[in-house]
């Protein structure tokens, strides 16, 4: 469930939601009714077609935020819309935990003004804190904005973090469930066979740093290692449970193996601590590694973009799972969306560019680097991939899979587990400590970003 907290604006004073957990549908009662909302004429929220009230419409540009890899999308539309006037900006989608979305509409809602049309967000946070009150920011979208065909489209539960008290506020652009990334012509050489749980996966690890010392079957070196292992290992250290409540238990059974799991293999030298997309981790291990766990969006963005791993080698396998987890789940890292302001004065503008960026196959088939969340296109992405001949073996079979497999456990805070994991785990890392000795530390730093947030935190 999600959590409500309240902020100052300039007009009203708006509640606002705390994360939802991921592929999990999540509620929390919106501190005034959508009807007694009223336009800045005078109508009425309730007698909108869209659910809420909606500043006086009019021509003009649409203006769009993207991320720098999201920038094709928005070429893409224009290309194919040349009537279509836009006035695209790029920010840095909000990633790894800045908060830059927030803090830029917290200064527009002072002013009255600025607000752009149309945002993409890397992050999973931004219905916890945009969805609510009489001057929210995002508009919810199956109200009668987005027809509910096209809303039907998007796989099971990849709009549920962006949905709240059954509204659903953005377009899930893509996923990023989870899977084995392996190196097959490397594995093939060492004689190795591909594990299926993490309890295979450490022993291989201890065998490759006996055998094959130098060679890595993994990395802890970047903010989003917990989404990978924390995630994937149930571990209860996230877990939004009710308004204005959190749960933390980063000491529990099920953390404290995924951190051993860490340790030993960071201790082994078969895990890396080098940031992935840092200059010294292509450099030094390029050639070195045999397999990543990660999600999907590993296949283009590191091994063919950083890694430059050449055509043939990598593979695919199922994601991960402990033994004694039934069923398998695995975690997730990003999966961006695309949003909706309702101050925007060019809806309908709005509501043509977000269902085509999210949905057509001239972006997400033909450009987009990561695996559609919307269904259709995503079965044409996968098959796209295969066809290209850049992999080894059948890559659609376990991605696929995986996208059903995401633990719902992990909540989105409205606050960044990245950020607080990257300020308080990595650098005791850095200096010599095991992840196991630092879930404590861990547990404290989630405990007090929630509660700066207003969470009430049980352990």
């Amino acid at each position: 469930m999600r959590r409500c907290s309240h902020a100052s604006r300039r007009r009203a004073a708006p509640a606002i939601t705390a994360a939802a957990v991921l592929l999990a549908l999540t509620a929390c009662a919106p501190p005034s009714p959508a009807g007694t909302a009223k336009t800045d004429a005078g109508t009425p929220a309730a007698a909108s077609p869209y659910g809420f009230a909606p500043a006086p419409q009019k021509d003009g540009k649409l203006v769009v935020w993207v991320d720098s890899t999201r920038l094709d999308a928005a070429k893409a539309y224009q290309a194919a819309h040349p009537d279509k006037q836009l006035d695209i900006v790029t920010y840095d989608g909000n990633a790894n935990g800045s908060n830059s979305l927030k803090t830029k509409v917290q200064l527009f809602n002072r002013a009255g003004e600025g607000w752009p049309d149309v945002v993409f967000t890397t992050d999973n946070n931004t219905a916890s804190w945009a969805s609510q009150g009489d001057d929210a920011f995002v508009a919810p979208l199956n109200k009668g904005l987005i027809d509910q065909g096209t809303l039907s489209g998007f796989a099971k539960g990849a709009l549920d973090v962006c949905t709240v008290d059954g509204a659903v506020y953005c377009l899930r652009n893509d996923l990023a469930q989870v899977v084995l990334w392996y190196n097959k012509k490397l594995l093939d050489k060492f004689g190795y066979e591909v594990p299926r749980t993490w309890e295979e996966y450490q022993a291989l690890g201890e065998k490759v740093a006996a055998e094959h010392p130098g060679h890595i079957i993994g990395t802890a070196g970047d903010a989003w290692a917990p989404e990978i292992y924390m995630w994937g290992a149930q571990c209860p250290a996230n877990q939004v449970t009710a308004a204005k409540a959190i749960t933390v238990k980063a000491t529990d059974p099920a953390c404290v193996r995924a951190a051993q799991l860490i340790d030993k293999l960071v201790a082994g030298k078969t895990m890396s601590m080098l940031p992935l997309f840092g200059p010294d981790f292509a450099k030094n291990l390029g050639d070195k590694v045999l397999m990543l766990p990660g999600p999907a969006w590993y296949g283009g963005a590191v091994f063919q973009g950083a890694l430059k791993t050449p055509k043939g080698e990598l593979a695919v396998g199922d994601a991960l799972h402990w033994a004694d987890q039934n069923p398998p789940v695995t975690g997730n890292v990003g999966g961006g969306a695309w949003w909706v302001s309702r101050h925007s004065a060019r809806l309908d503008a709005a509501k043509d560019f977000v269902t085509w960026v999210a949905t057509s196959d001239e972006y997400q088939v033909e450009k987009s680097p990561g695996y559609p969340a919307y269904s259709p296109a995503a079965a044409k992405w996968i098959a796209r991939q295969q066809e290209s001949g850049y992999y080894a073996g059948d890559i659609a079979a376990p991605i696929t899979a995986a996208a059903a497999q995401v633990w719902p456990g992990w909540g989105s805070p409205e606050f960044s587990q990245e950020a607080v994991w990257a300020k308080t785990v990595i650098p005791g890392q850095t200096a010599g400590k095991t992840v196991e000795s630092l879930l404590p530390e861990w547990q404290t730093a989630i405990e007090q970003q929630a509660q700066v947030f207003g969470y009430q935190v049980a352990k």
